[in-house]
């Protein structure tokens, strides 16, 4: 292994998880706007395997505009949570390039990036999503909890160099979220099945939840381990 987290400003200060065996595979978890990444850790260990290493950075305290102007942890800026919403193009495209450079690092300390698990909740979502289709490097997959496709707009024209055109989506959503209501993940889906292929499109409701994520961290278990369990036993 090479490579020094130094190099990677959200990975020098990021929650990392490391693997009880050689580590073969990583996931990369954002958490939603206001948050940290130390309870994702926690909640990472109900779908724990030894091989993995889990790493779970934190987003840079911003003023959001959302939120009157407050300092929070945030990707990137929110003016709104509409699908017609003035959007913070620059943010979020600088957001993603942050990311990206967490896979790329995992990639040269030897994990391939089709081994490399990219998921969020809500803003975390959002991003992870914007993150994989405007990426070259080819994932093992992409899991967003209530969230949305951020600059919706400028696809599928911006995945044009994307290499994750055939890489499985699963999208999770309350039917009772308050925040991002449950049609706008749907329009995501079916906006996602304009990008990549639509059979690799998962999306997934719950009857009463709300802008939540726990009954949805466990209902992604067996899916989560299918895959990396798919994607060990082609190198070991």
């Amino acid at each position: 292994m090479c490579g020094n987290n130094m190099s990677v400003p959200l990975l020098a200060e990021a929650v990392t998880v490391s693997g009880t065996e050689k580590e073969t595979a990583v996931v990369i978890f954002l958490h939603g706007l206001g948050d940290t990444g130390h309870g994702w850790a926690d909640s990472m260990t109900s779908i724990r395997l030894p091989y993995i290493k889990y790493i779970c950075p934190h987003a840079p305290r911003i003023p959001v505009t959302l939120n009157m102007k407050m300092t929070m942890p945030s990707w990137f800026d929110l003016m709104g949570l509409s699908p017609e919403s003035p959007e913070d193009e620059a943010g979020i495209k600088r957001a993603a390039e942050n990311i990206k450079a967490i896979i790329d690092h995992e990639v040269k300390n030897g994990i391939p990036s089709n081994r490399i698990l990219l998921g969020g909740f809500s803003q975390g979502g959002a991003l992870s999503l914007y993150t994989a289709l405007t990426s070259q490097q080819q994932l093992a997959g992409v899991v967003g909890l209530s969230c949305w496709l951020p600059l919706h707009k400028t696809f599928p024209q911006a995945a044009s160099g994307s290499g994750n055109k055939g890489t499985p989506i699963l999208q999770c959503h309350g039917e009772m979220d308050p925040m991002i209501p449950v049609q706008f993940g749907a329009m995501t889906a079916e906006k996602l099945k304009t990008i990549v292929s639509p059979g690799n499109i998962t999306f997934r409701t719950y009857p009463g939840l709300m802008h939540s994520s726990c009954p949805q961290v466990s209902s992604q278990k067996p899916q989560a381990l299918s895959t990396l369990t798919r994607l060990r036993s082609k190198t070991h």
